[in-house]
């Protein structure tokens, strides 16, 4: 049996072994932090052997259409529309918006989105939404046509005639599908596909006046100018008191040598509408025209291709 002294020698023996070793190195704590941007790379950790890989934080997708809101209890739908009566387009289309933070997968919501925001004038939206509506109804041409009038308006004509040409595939026999593509085609000067597009709208709808009056200067852009004489006639006869069309006619007229008759037209056309400017320009020139032979210096620029037909 041990003495206590003998216990007590080997107890101060062991605690000096121990303190004369090194001791450990103790990693330092590393206090933890909010990430707030997206990481993607590898961090390497000294004391803790392999690298670690650290994921990707995903940041939240953003809503271009929708406003977020705190009272989803709140019909913002029906204050939309009730804003919408009284006049307040940007009301209207501020609380529709936040109607599509609620439901963002409803047509009846993205369908008064769009509309307000092109009453808006914000065509961005409008096609964005337009696009929505479509992907969501992939049996109607018309969201896409929408979308397409909206490009047109933000001067995305690529856009616009892809939009167009997919409409076509929707309803073949929607007259606005080829008319909307015409349009976009002309403005990316795609003569021939534009020709074609407006002669299909005027084969489906013969007497459908802004078509004939799009082939006709369709027609004196790409110089076809006896075809735009009989193509705008027809669209004068159709539409009658539309100045832009009376004007056209003159422009093609005019380049035939029917230099009377252009000046009817010019005249006419000035009669509808006293400010129209191009029209004043136009009746002027051909009133210096004093020599038959006398070429007439007109070109395309003094005609006019009048915008798609609004949503209702």
């Amino acid at each position: 049996m041990s003495s206590p002294k003998k216990i007590l020698a080997a107890a101060l023996a062991a605690l000096s072994i121990t303190a004369c070793q090194d001791p450990k190195p103790v990693p330092p704590v590393i206090p933890s932090k909010v990430i707030t941007q997206p990481v993607a790379r590898t961090v390497e950790l000294r004391d803790a052997g392999a690298p670690i890989s650290i994921a990707p934080v995903e940041a939240a997708p953003i809503d271009a259409l929708a406003i977020a809101t705190d009272s989803p209890n709140v019909d913002h739908l029906g204050r939309a529309r009730q804003l919408s009566g009284e006049g307040d387009v940007k009301g209207a289309l501020l609380e529709a918006r936040r109607a599509l933070f609620i439901t963002p997968s409803d047509v009846e919501t993205l369908t008064l989105v769009a509309k307000l925001s092109r009453r808006a004038g914000q065509a961005g939206l409008a096609s964005e939404a337009w696009g929505r509506v479509a992907a969501l109804s992939p049996d109607d041409a018309l969201p896409l046509i929408s979308q397409a009038r909206a490009l047109i308006q933000q001067k995305d004509y690529a856009g616009a005639v892809r939009s167009g040409r997919e409409a076509i595939k929707r309803d073949s026999g929607n007259v606005e599908s080829f008319q909307v593509t015409g349009i976009a085609q002309l403005a990316l000067n795609e003569l021939n596909g534009a020709i074609a597009s407006f002669e299909k709208a005027v084969e489906l709808e013969p007497n459908h006046g802004w078509a004939l009056n799009n082939l006709g200067f369709a027609c004196l852009r790409a110089n076809q100018n006896e075809r735009a004489v009989i193509v705008l006639e027809h669209a004068a006869d159709v539409l009658p008191n539309v100045a832009y069309v009376q004007n056209n006619l003159g422009v093609a007229l005019e380049r035939v040598g029917r230099g009377d008759e252009a000046k009817a037209a010019y005249q006419h056309a000035m009669d509808l509408s006293p400010k129209y400017v191009k029209a004043r320009i136009n009746a002027a020139r051909v009133a210096k025209v004093t020599q038959p032979q006398e070429e007439p210096q007109v070109d395309d620029t003094m005609s006019d291709l009048p915008h798609p037909m609004p949503e209702p």
